[in-house]
């Protein structure tokens, strides 16, 4: 899921070597993806309202429940 979150997002960025996705598990099992981009590509993987960013975390949790986990998407600074 790390690999397929930072496939989709170098494709959406101007400056793919500024993605860095980092994976921590919670207590409960939970895998929390953190997605950090340059700092002028945000606007790009959050889209307009937001579309961008949830289709993001829905593609990954889709591919989450095919693997029986939970999975958080977060985008950080």
């Amino acid at each position: 899921m790390k690999e397929l979150l930072e496939y989709l997002a170098k494709a959406l960025v101007d400056d793919p070597g500024a993605v860095v996705v980092e994976r921590f598990e919670e207590e409960d099992g939970t895998v929390v993806l953190e997605l950090a981009v340059g700092e002028q590509d945000y606007g790009q993987v959050i889209g307009r309202g937001g579309r961008t960013a949830n289709a993001l975390r829905t593609v990954i949790k889709a591919a989450a429940v095919k693997e029986g986990c939970r999975v958080l998407v977060d985008i950080v600074d």
